[in-house]
């Protein structure tokens, strides 16, 4: 049954008009976990079947469902979570959508307002309980108010900068009778092009030839500007480096002037930038640190320009020579004619320094290669030929979506990819995002193979997501880096010399052993068939033909500490 606006002004329950919104809004799939306050809804499904409701088996895996699909697709992902315990599970994914700005239209059933005076079982302020996590969250009074705040909430969600937003939805305005008029989706043209490009072009073009570096941020995915960065690139010779902790990378891995990602302190960052006297920064927040180190990322002589949607970004932690607000696509397209101008005496040293940006990336994947050549044949596999291994068998093709956090900064080392889209990684932090996000970027992609890495850890957080990958039978591998432990945690504390632990070697609450967690099992529990590799010249093959089944699946890879 398709819903038209024709029978929109009968009269119908509140669930009924929110899913006619939400059909006329795009939307393809609801991801959530039902509760009793969410019964008018899932009876509305039935009446309303072009939206599919996609189970997750807990709140923070529906989260993660959602945000996948939003940065796959392109389109708000929506979520209807279950009361106020449903909105905590979901807590630590909806900070990390709220981190990577992932456009999500997230709603919760509330308890039936008529007895909320009582204290009813399930009954909290989750306006209040969303707040910090959300640009904006609101109550729901009346059914009739459904049309205008659904609108409201999928413009603001991707909206600059774009976000999470949250709506409550009592019981009892979902059982509402309404003749409301849904209305009509809104066009909005968000490609804003930025001021004073002609002194951008002139200011860029006046730096040393080799002595610019484009800082590459996760903005340039959301608005679709890899083919004008790559340009602008290549105008002025400019290596670019991607985010510090990314949620993608938003520029061909293949390409010439391609320099990975920036390390996670100030001091390793600074080290790299004091070889250039500017950065152009595309998007904001591309330099975030993890630990502390003495003195700021941006040494002292490095100018800073940046180009962002997000007017709360620019200038915010350095200050800045020119910081123009503006869509990076539409404002390169404008900049590149200026910035040919302005580089036309340079053209030919400019060509030459990306001939020899080629050659030293070609210098340094030979001694990657190396380093693996020197490692394979070791008793346990190491995590940089696992990561190798990996990512030779994925190919340039087939989407990542990575949290494990073991093998991340080796394994882009080695991507090797002509398009910009193929990498995706949980920017806000928090575990447990990575195996469901992978489901809602396969539903984003059409249902197309996706491999999810996952790091031993991170996969007891959402195992669960595995149910609904089997449920919807999506070809998706989970790869999971298996070293029976938080390396990470480990490693930053060997770094600090002061901790007795880094002394002595001894870690507490660092190791997932006595008992060992079988995978296998617990994949094979949710429906998944699955495999242990101990070999590295095993890894390729699994992955291979796992892609191949076009079905769910996981491998088990057995990887030393370091």
């Amino acid at each position: 049954m398709t819903v038209t606006r024709a029978n929109s002004l009968h009269n119908r329950r509140g669930a009924d008009v929110l899913l006619e919104t939400l059909h006329s809004e795009g939307v393809e799939y609801i991801f959530g976990n039902p509760g009793t306050t969410e019964l008018p809804l899932m009876d509305a499904l039935l009446r309303n079947p072009s939206l599919k409701y996609i189970l997750a088996l807990q709140e923070a895996s529906a989260v993660a469902m959602a945000d996948g699909y939003a940065q796959a697709s392109g389109k708000p992902g929506f979520l209807n979570l279950h009361t106020a315990g449903g909105l905590g599970h979901g807590m630590g994914n909806l900070l990390n959508a709220k981190v990577s700005q992932t456009p999500l239209v997230v709603t919760a059933g509330q308890q039936d307002t008529r007895h909320s005076i009582s204290d009813p079982l399930l009954y909290d302020d989750l306006v209040s309980i969303a707040e910090p996590a959300v640009k904006w969250a609101q109550d729901v009074s009346n059914a009739s108010q459904l049309p205008v705040l659904l609108r409201r909430a999928f413009h603001d969600a991707n909206a600059a900068p774009s976000g999470p937003v949250f709506l409550s939805l009592p019981m009892d305005i979902m059982d509402q009778l309404s003749e409301v008029d849904i209305g009509e989706r809104s066009e909005i043209d968000r490609k804003a092009i930025g001021g004073s490009l002609p002194r951008l072009a002139q200011a860029l073009a006046q730096c040393s030839p080799g002595k610019l570096a484009i800082i590459a941020g996760d903005e340039i995915h959301h608005s679709q500007a890899a083919k004008e960065t790559i340009a602008v690139a290549e105008l002025l010779g400019a290596h670019i480096y991607g985010s510090s902790w990314p949620s993608r990378i938003p520029y061909p891995t293949s390409h010439a002037l391609w320099r990975g990602n920036m390390p996670t302190t100030a001091a390793s960052i600074a080290e790299i930038l004091k070889n250039y006297e500017a950065i152009f920064a595309l998007g904001g927040k591309s330099l975030i640190t993890i630990l502390y180190s003495e003195g700021p990322a941006v040494p002292e002589g490095c100018t800073v320009y940046q180009l962002s949607a997000d007017v709360n970004d620019l200038g915010r932690s350095y200050a800045t020579k020119l910081s123009i607000v503006g869509d990076i696509s539409a404002s390169l397209k404008a900049l590149i004619p200026a910035l040919k101008e302005a580089t036309a005496a340079n053209r030919s040293r400019y060509a030459a320094l990306i001939s020899r940006a080629a050659d030293e990336r070609k210098y340094a994947r030979e001694q990657l290669e190396a380093s693996v050549a020197e490692k394979f044949s070791l008793p346990v596999i190491a995590p940089i030929v696992a990561a190798h291994e990996v990512v030779r068998a994925i190919g340039p093709d087939v989407a990542i979506v990575d949290e494990a956090l073991c093998v991340s900064s080796l394994m882009r080392k080695f991507l090797n990819s002509h398009h910009s889209g193929q990498y995706a990684f949980m920017r806000g932090g928090a575990l447990g995002w990575g195996m469901p996000a992978a489901i809602g970027y396969s539903l984003g992609l059409a249902k197309q193979p996706v491999v999810c890495l996952v790091g031993d850890g991170a996969a007891l957080y959402s195992p669960q997501a595995m149910w609904t990958a089997a449920h919807e039978n999506l070809p998706i591998t989970y790869v999971v880096m298996n070293n029976q432990e938080y390396n990470i945690l480990k490693n930053f504390m060997r770094n600090q010399a002061h901790y007795s632990s880094s002394q002595s070697n001894t870690f507490i609450a660092m190791d997932i052993v006595n008992p060992s967690i079988d995978y296998l099992a617990l994949a094979q529990s949710m429906g998944l068939s699955g495999r242990q590799i101990r070999r590295a010249e095993d890894i390729a093959p699994a992955i291979e033909a796992a892609i191949a089944s076009e079905k769910p699946n996981l491998i088990e890879i057995i990887v030393s500490a370091g």
